[in-house]
């Protein structure tokens, strides 16, 4: 959850081999009216798709945000993104749940009763709302962790000693809100968040005789027993899993494999494990948006080589929104955003936040990408080629069908870069005859046979087979400029003071001045993030990792884009200073600054770019 960073070991490392059921079985649609049939539908085998078909899912954290800023969650707020999904749907874009986020709870009422005066009638008249339009809706709940809520009195016999949260195997805890649970599907929830959950709580007197490793068992055995018979009473929910599952999602940089390692197990109760919610990543970009991109694009990559199948994996990779936990971004970059989050294979699509930003054109264009991927992601299948993306390699997803191929190709180098686009089936002829249907604004693609030369930063989509047809295009995202040419230029970086690295360097005769600075920590050289804590108190990032220009004397402007308050750290800064500022052939002293107190490392380079 954003805002709000959990720590905690989870789980045993599990090598296996998954046989898991692909797509290309007959797929029944979730309803809230569920055939006996699907009542006594039990996973063949650990990694089986639980799900029988790809969803839609609208999800209102980051229309409002309690965590990274003030923004509270209201039944107003809640009824207005309703409408907002009617509003879409009209125009043919596809929602299929509605899923209320965080502290929707009275913190006294034990997950039973709703919060007042946000909440003064409860929750009925958005259910009903959802259930007459055909949106089967959802809830949030912070698992067995004490988050904007107090102990009820059939908790308090589980509770840790530091009262934070309570153990599944001990007291009432686990058996009370199994019934919550089952209080709420009674009255109409379908789809559950679980978040924050904490496998290490135990009360006192069990955290003295019991070993950190055998409290972790028990308790994930306890809680995944009690889901299994969850869903066994009712087989048309979705469940789904956050922070606390599995996986190291704070940084690209990380080592891997994960620290806290992904139990594979828990694919025999959860439709998907998310991979960490959008920030940027550790790669520099000039348009902070595409860093972000590449955040969840690494994450999805990670979790796949844990062996999670693409289609469990919900990368959270798309929120729109005016608040902290978003950064503010309401809709920029938000087309590409939107194409990745299907692309990467997801079967939980999940929209976050703020509908109402999105135009009836908008809407129309997002109708017509999930017309594109929907089919692809239950009938075909879709698989990843090229690098890691943290380890700045050319990268992309891969879907195909029997009719064709769409590919996703990003490169996040900062130079110009060519990727091979590879077969992603014995059955798949060549790719060949290929169209680019969507790109970024600048620097165009240039596609060759079966390989596409990208711009420093670009990501473009490529239709093979029926998908090369004009009707698939999906136009220029002209809200990211890539540049058309990129230089490294000649510059030794030295210290010039703590925390601060200095070159100069001859001002080029056309084009702009693209300066990248990296952070790594002084004790080992790993890239190294600074929090600064998020909004409404927390410091811009523009002010902590500063860069600078000067020319004859005068302090020239540089643009970036991270001057953000950034929630989630930072570990590098971009910008760019602009031709007309220059004077072509003179030199021009760089410096960049980081505001850490503690000693660090910075790497330093600079670019001519020209647009």
């Amino acid at each position: 959850m954003r805002g709000m960073r959990i720590s905690g070991a989870v789980g045993k490392w599990i090598i296996s081999v998954m046989l898991f059921v692909s797509s290309g079985c007959v797929l029944a649609a979730q309803t809230d009216k569920v055939r006996s049939d699907d009542r006594e539908y039990v996973p063949p085998q650990v990694g089986a798709p639980i799900a029988r078909e790809p969803i839609f899912v609208y999800n209102n954290w980051s229309a409002y945000d309690e965590l990274s800023d003030n923004i509270p969650l209201t039944e107003r707020l809640t009824m207005k993104e309703l409408d907002e999904i009617l509003r879409l749907r009209k125009l043919g874009a596809r929602f299929d749940y509605y899923t209320i986020d965080a502290f929707w709870f009275d913190p006294d009422g034990g997950y039973r009763t709703w919060r007042k005066p946000n909440w003064p009638s409860g929750p009925d008249a958005w259910i009903r709302k959802c259930r007459e339009n055909g949106i089967l809706p959802g809830l949030w709940f912070s698992t067995n962790t004490l988050v904007k809520i107090n102990a009820a009195p059939e908790w308090r016999d589980s509770l840790t000693e530091n009262k934070g949260a309570m153990s599944f195997f001990e007291g009432g805890f686990l058996s009370n809100f199994m019934e919550t649970l089952q209080y709420w599907y009674d009255r109409g929830i379908r789809i559950y968040k679980f978040d924050f959950v904490d496998f290490g709580a135990a009360t006192p007197a069990t955290a003295k005789t019991m070993s950190a490793e055998e409290i972790h068992r028990r308790n994930e055995t306890a809680f995944r027993d009690a889901l299994k018979k969850f869903r066994a009473r009712n087989a048309d929910v979705v469940l789904v899993a956050f922070n606390g599952f599995g996986g190291d999602v704070e940084s690209t940089a990380d080592a891997f494999p994960f620290h806290n390692v992904v139990d594979l197990r828990w694919l025999e109760v959860f439709d998907s494990m998310y991979s960490g919610d959008p920030r940027p990543s550790d790669v520099p970009e000039m348009d902070f948006w595409r860093s972000t991109d590449i955040y969840s694009d690494h994450m999805v990559r990670r979790y796949e080589q844990s062996f999670v199948p693409l289609e469990r994996i919900d990368s959270t990779g798309f929120m729109l929104g005016n608040t902290g936990t978003i950064y503010y971004r309401k809709t920029h970059a938000w087309k590409g955003a939107f194409i990745l989050m299907m692309a990467r294979g997801g079967w939980v699509n999940t929209v976050y936040g703020s509908l109402e930003f999105l135009s009836d054109d908008d809407a129309r264009w997002m109708a017509k990408v999930q017309s594109l991927y929907l089919p692809l992601q239950a009938n075909g299948r879709t698989k990843t080629f090229g690098g890691i993306p943290g380890d700045v390699k050319p990268y992309g997803f891969g879907s195909l069908d029997a009719d064709g191929a769409v590919y996703v190709a990003m490169n996040p180098a900062q130079s110009i870069e060519t990727i091979r686009l590879p077969r992603l089936s014995r059955e798949e002829a060549a790719p060949a005859g290929g169209r680019i249907i969507f790109r970024d604004a600048g620097f165009e693609p240039v596609l060759a046979g079966d390989s596409i030369r990208l711009g420093p930063g670009e990501m473009a989509v490529i239709g093979f087979g029926k998908y090369a047809d004009k009707k698939y295009e999906l136009g220029v995202q002209e809200d990211v400029r890539i540049p058309r040419s990129i230089a490294l230029l000649p510059a030794k970086f030295s210290e010039s003071g703590k925390n601060a690295i200095r070159a100069e360097v001859i001002a080029p005769a056309a084009g702009d001045l693209r300066i990248v600075m990296q952070q790594r920590s002084a004790k080992d050289g790993s890239i190294m993030r600074s929090w600064k804590e998020g909004p409404p108190n927390g410091t811009n990032m523009g002010k902590v990792f500063v860069l600078t220009a000067v020319q004859g004397g005068k302090t020239l402007p540089v643009e970036i884009n991270y001057d953000k308050v950034i929630w989630s750290g930072l570990s590098w800064a971009v910008g760019e200073v602009r031709h007309g500022e220059l004077k072509p052939g003179v030199p021009v002293e760089i410096e960049c600054r980081s505001g850490e107190e503690a000693g660090v490392n910075l790497d330093g380079r600079i670019f001519a770019v020209e647009y």
